[in-house]
């Protein structure tokens, strides 16, 4: 079964941020589950809503056994978020299942675009069946946590924070490296697959395209492809 996690405003100007809580996470989970990623996803900026720097939001994917109720994976995950709680933060949570986020999509992609409430979010989750609450302040982060789930699980949106051990490697690596990482496409902007070569690897932030990782990549001038940063 695979479970869509959604965290958003977990963070204030002088804390970590929400991207690295994902990423801790992701860790505590992989003890107990396969962690297939976590994706960034950005939402509208406007002056009409707070956010701490950029209004970005995080994604974590997992396989869990069809028989676990997600309810634990939301609690542990709820008292993770509590643990490491900022002061100042408008923690966001939202858990669901793949087929429920998929109904979320739109929501997501609505987010990218207007200024959208609580009540909203809060409604559509209900009605939905996923999981979702907020920890502490004023609570505001349920719509990027909602909107997370949403666009992860759209397929189309995100660049991967977090893919295997991807933040490990560092320097020149071969394609190979990078494949055992789950990253089968690498390609240019223009679409041509690049299928030899060594890969400038200290900052690989693939894609989500089609559901999957997809690194972009452009030629150096000393015969190597440099990694492309896309949302």
């Amino acid at each position: 079964m695979l479970i869509y996690i959604g965290l958003d405003d977990t963070d204030n100007h002088e804390s970590r941020g929400t991207g690295r809580l994902a990423r801790e996470i992701a860790t505590d989970l992989a003890r107990d589950y396969i962690v297939l990623g976590v994706t960034r996803h950005q939402l509208l900026v406007d002056s009409l809503i707070p956010y701490t720097s950029h209004n970005s939001s995080a994604a974590i994917m997992i396989e869990a056994p069809g028989s676990l109720p997600i309810e634990s994976i939301f609690e542990r995950i709820r008292r993770l978020m509590l643990e490491d709680f900022v002061p100042g933060s408008d923690p966001g949570l939202c858990v669901t299942t793949e087929s429920v986020a998929q109904e979320l999509t739109g929501f997501g992609i609505r987010a990218q675009q207007e200024v959208l409430d609580q009540a909203e979010a809060r409604l559509l989750a209900e009605s939905a069946g996923a999981l979702l609450t907020g920890l502490g302040g004023s609570q505001d982060g349920v719509i990027g946590a909602l909107a997370a789930v949403g666009l992860a699980a759209g397929g189309q949106d995100g660049r991967y924070l977090l893919l295997g051990n991807s933040r490990d490697l560092t320097g020149l690596q071969p394609l190979e490296a990078l494949r055992t990482l789950g990253l089968e496409d690498i390609r240019t902007l223009d679409g041509n697959s690049v299928e030899t070569g060594f890969v400038l690897a200290d900052k690989l932030r693939p894609a989500r395209r089609a559901g999957r990782p997809v690194l972009f990549v452009e030629q150096s001038g000393q015969h190597y492809w440099l990694p492309i940063k896309l949302g």
